[in-house]
């Protein structure tokens, strides 16, 4: 059960392409934007699509395997899990983000 505590999974087309950082230490960090979609009908029967956008980190072998097979457009599946981190930016205004924390990535779609 404890596997269930803090997991995310996501089916989705990457926004743009990954941004991938080399640190210091020799580890390497992506980032990416995921859309999800979901659709549902109005009472009128007009279908209706609406986008989530949603903010991916992955490290090491993950993030290499972003760098090398991933690219904006491409459906990817991700699993994972949220963690909460905080900043203060340049007016001094302390910032809240949520992020899904990679550690698994599934390629989907075509192999183009």
């Amino acid at each position: 059960m404890s596997t269930l505590r803090n997991h995310v999974q996501l089916i989705g087309n990457v926004g743009q392409e990954p941004t991938i950082t080399n640190l210091e230490s020799g580890k390497k960090e992506a980032r990416l934007s995921l859309a999800t979609n979901e659709y549902y009908k109005k009472e009128n029967g007009e279908r209706v699509q609406t986008t989530e956008w949603h903010s991916i980190v992955a490290w090491g072998k993950t993030a290499e395997i972003i760098e090398n097979y991933t690219g904006k457009g491409k459906e990817i599946a991700v699993v994972g899990k949220l963690k909460t981190r905080n900043y203060e930016d340049n007016e001094g205004v302390k910032r809240y983000v949520t992020e899904v924390e990679a550690s698994e990535i599934l390629l989907m779609g075509s192999k183009s």
